[in-house]
């Protein structure tokens, strides 16, 4: 049975590759694994999302599902070209993706990212802001309920930004995260490019 990129220890031989890319506004070298999302390019749906987020606001920042690093690597780049004091959560189950990202941290020399599993994240900790193109194949109930657990815990005046194909039940996903969250938070769409949607939660 083939590896999922949610295996928490994958077994498969890690088979690793630079890839050169943009990154808050600049070309970057990191290194890509085997065994993690999107180990061969810069995932289309993690693409979208970053060209619709803003400077990241100081605090502490959850990256949900981190993969190899896009989405923190770009965090952490971005805050320290702002001067902003930003720390960078880079949090998932597998400890393939955890490693890589710490890597590719360390070769960028960002010292505001911290490579995390969920036992690991500070129970009283809320975050300024949550970035995830959530891993939507590990099927509704998993995914409600990881949503469900890291969401809630944005702090008053705090953002969340998810990336969801259309295809893959983004306008559904919407509704359910409306009713989930409840009053004291809004949700819309903020962009809508390549068949991808960009949901922004913000809690007032």
């Amino acid at each position: 049975m083939a590896e999922h990129y949610f295996t928490e220890s994958p077994s498969s031989e890690a088979k690793t590759r630079e890839l050169r890319l943009d990154l808050a506004g600049r070309e970057i070298t990191v290194e890509t694994v085997s065994g993690t999302f999107s180990p061969t390019r810069l995932d289309l749906g993690t693409a979208v999302l970053l060209r619709h987020l803003p400077t990241p606001p100081a605090g502490d920042l959850l990256d949900l599902g981190c993969g190899w690093g896009p989405i923190t690597l770009d965090a952490a780049l971005s805050a320290k070209d702002a001067e902003v004091d930003l720390r960078v959560w880079a949090l998932d189950v597998n400890s393939r993706s955890l490693e890589t990202t710490a890597a590719n941290a360390a070769r960028l020399g960002l010292d505001s990212i911290r490579t995390v599993t969920a036992a690991e994240v500070p129970e009283d900790l809320q975050f300024s802001a949550i970035r995830s193109n959530p891993p939507i194949r590990i099927g509704k109930d998993a995914l409600h309920e990881l949503l469900s657990t890291w969401l809630p815990r944005l702090a008053p005046g705090g953002r969340a930004d998810l990336v969801v194909s259309k295809n893959l039940g983004a306008d559904s996903l919407q509704k359910w995260i409306v009713e989930m969250l409840g009053e004291g938070f809004s949700v819309v769409r903020t962009g809508s490019s390549k068949g991808f949607r960009v949901l922004t939660i913000e809690r007032d």
